[in-house]
């Protein structure tokens, strides 16, 4: 028997297993934004909001600098420094990481185009505060 998310698929066609699959939503990259939450109040960067319906729907938003932050997952977009492709699959999964690193610039391309600032960050850099908190405050000032 095969299990998902809690979800049983003993004796379920391919189609019927498809289907199910389908409504499984995301949680987004949750943990990493709390992460990334937490850093911020830490050191005391205010005046962003969560998930305000901009174009790409950034991580963070910082209008009166009309900046936006992105948190990337190693895996999800391809990190260079951390992405290892799965044995299992990789003709999927080099399509999958490749069109989310395609729709990333794309997204960037268009806010910077509508003249915000696009800073993104690769989740393996929450791990070194001082220098993460560094780029964010040369990113707010030179807005």
């Amino acid at each position: 028997m095969v299990s998902y998310a809690g979800l049983r698929f003993q004796g379920v066609t391919t189609p019927q297993r498809s289907k199910i699959m389908s409504a499984v939503r995301s949680k987004r990259n949750r943990s990493t934004e709390l992460r990334l939450a937490r850093i911020l109040r830490k050191h005391g960067l205010s005046g962003w909001r969560r998930h305000l319906p901009i174009f790409g729907c950034p991580d963070f938003t910082f209008r009166a600098h009309r900046t936006v932050v992105f948190v990337d997952g190693c895996f999800w977009h391809g990190c260079p420094k951390c992405y290892k492709c799965p044995r299992t699959n990789s003709d999927f999964w080099t399509r999958k990481v490749a069109v989310n690193r395609s729709r990333d610039r794309l997204v960037s391309r268009y806010l910077r185009q509508e003249g915000w600032k696009v800073v993104r960050i690769w989740e393996h850099c929450l791990r070194d505060e001082e220098k993460l908190v560094a780029r964010l405050r040369r990113a707010l000032c030179s807005s």
